[in-house]
């Protein structure tokens, strides 16, 4: 057993039961803004593992290897969640190998965390060199995320071979992943009173061919390094109207185009203005998608360890950050990401150790 870790932190047994390993990380509250308690915990846990270094900045941890290998592989986790919703503290269901821990973080993505911390353990003479990333901040603004801070002022923590993003995957492989743009598009009209109505322009009314335009648009599938990435573009907000009594003069409708990491944001930005030619839009974010790098030999020994095929990421994820560095990356982690920020939200034991099991053989 670990050294017990200060009274106030929770106790993170990193070679027993995976699943009560889940729970604590689980029941230890860490709402993005919150993160310092899990991360003094996880810092508690690791320190007495000899055979790594401990990096802490801020609330981002990093422990790493440092043997000498060939090639270096990064496996990183976010610590933080979506607001809680009655679902902390965890409950388990089930017995044996077929339990389920539900609750706020289990699938996204502490049940990656948890095999992060496992393998981390378990790996004192990795056959390739390993950095562990515990980072803050993902489910909130990009601004403030804690790898994204990590890879602007310490870039040479990041630096490795190959990738592995411990999202949930259903435990199975998901190359890169979708980029992701929006746009406002704004509509105008003249303002009146709604008892004169033909006196004014309705705005609203005049989104009508831009609604349309998006519900007729057939999005492309493209293939990319033999993985099929569905493309989708789709008005996803609508504003306008001051009163109930006045006519709008102004309407402005959200467009979000998730494409495929074929393009970069230049030939995103064209599409979209092809498809919405005519249109007053401004692109106001966008997030460039990371190809699967699935051809690199050492993500072909990956997928030839964890068994099975890969699938499309259909969704961004921080995998996009390696890859704006050449680092070629992949999700694979423990839940099923449509329960992710769902209210009941949980996590198969199973895909505990699958995903352990999996990283242990490739790693070992």
């Amino acid at each position: 057993m670990p050294a017990s870790p200060p009274e106030s932190l929770p106790a993170l047994d990193l070679t027993g039961d995976l699943t009560e390993l889940l729970v604590a990380l689980v029941d230890t509250e860490s709402v993005s803004g919150d993160e310092a308690r899990i991360a003094d915990a996880i810092q508690a846990a690791l320190e007495p593992l000899d055979h790594l270094e401990l990096i802490r900045d801020g609330d981002v941890l990093v422990a790493r290897t440092q043997l000498g290998r060939a090639e270096r592989v990064v496996l990183a986790g976010h610590t933080d969640t979506v607001p809680i919703a009655g679902n902390v503290p965890s409950t388990t269901t089930g017995k044996g190998d077929d339990r389920v821990v539900h609750g706020r973080g289990s699938c996204d993505m502490k049940g990656g965390v948890a095999v992060q911390l496992a393998v981390a353990a378990a790996l004192r003479e990795p056959a390739r060199d390993l950095t562990f990333i515990f980072y803050d901040h993902e489910e909130v603004e990009a601004s403030l995320n804690g790898l994204a801070r990590i890879g602007r002022e310490r870039p040479d923590l990041l630096a490795a071979s190959f990738a592995v993003l411990l999202e949930p995957t259903n435990a199975r492989v998901e190359g890169g992943c979708q980029g992701t743009m929006r746009a406002e598009v704004t509509l105008t009209g003249v303002a009146a009173h709604s008892a004169r109505s033909w006196m004014g322009s309705n705005a609203i009314h005049a989104a009508g061919p831009l609604l349309e335009r998006l519900a007729a648009h057939t999005s492309a599938q493209v293939e990319v390094e033999g993985l099929v990435y569905r493309e989708g573009m789709n008005a996803v907000r609508i504003a306008g109207g001051i009163a109930g009594n006045v006519i709008p003069d102004r309407c402005v409708v959200e467009v979000n185009y998730r494409f495929a990491p074929d393009k970069d944001d230049a030939q995103a930005e064209a599409y979209v203005r092809e498809v919405l030619d005519g249109f007053d839009l401004e692109i106001t974010d966008v997030a460039t998608g990371a190809r699967p790098g699935l051809d690199r030999p050492i993500a072909a020994d990956f997928l030839a360890a964890v068994g099975g095929e890969a699938h499309p990421k259909f969704g961004w994820t921080d995998v996009a950050r390696f890859s704006a560095l050449d680092i070629p990356a992949v999700n694979f982690g423990p839940g099923d990401p449509s329960k992710a920020h769902a209210d009941d939200e949980f996590c198969p034991t199973a895909d505990l150790h699958t995903c352990r099991d999996a990283l242990l053989r490739w790693l070992g």
